[in-house]
């Protein structure tokens, strides 16, 4: 199946400039998504972290995970946000960044289900710009209503 950015829209309540997701390459129901982040040089966070040598900020690289995360629990879900569901993010753990991303990278945001128990949702994730390992973490997230 293809996505469409329009489809991002429908199964994120996030919009810019908290949105880090701009593409779905791939998902396997139940299973994993591929998803993508273009960094730019126009993000806002650029103009601090830092000015002479930009680095997209490792919490941010976690959210855009937990993003494409909580867009594969949707999916598998088959729920949206406007059926009143929500998706937190609740827990980071084993977080290691072993590299870095700078503006004109494309980071390939990837998650896959571990487990799902009572609407809480744990999901093995790792961000990759050009094959090198950006991040890896285990992302837990919960389902509840607005």
């Amino acid at each position: 199946m293809s996505y469409e950015f329009s489809d991002i829209l429908k199964l994120l309540p996030h919009r810019h400039p908290f949105l880090f997701v701009d593409k779905i390459v791939s998902v396997e129901l139940g299973e994993s998504i591929h998803a993508q982040k273009n960094v730019s040089i126009n993000e806002d966070f650029f103009n601090g972290h830092f000015p002479n040598k930009p680095v997209m900020p490792g919490v941010l690289i976690i959210e855009a995970l937990g993003q494409a995360s909580g867009i594969l629990g949707f999916l598998t879900m088959n729920k949206t946000p406007d059926e009143g569901s929500i998706y937190y993010l609740v827990g980071v753990d084993n977080v290691r960044f072993k590299s870095s991303a700078s503006p004109g990278d494309v980071i390939d945001l990837h998650a896959s289900i571990r487990s799902e128990k009572r609407g809480i949702w744990k999901f093995d994730c790792k961000a990759e710009v050009d094959g090198r390992n950006v991040c890896a973490a285990t992302i837990l997230c919960a389902d509840r209503s607005k």
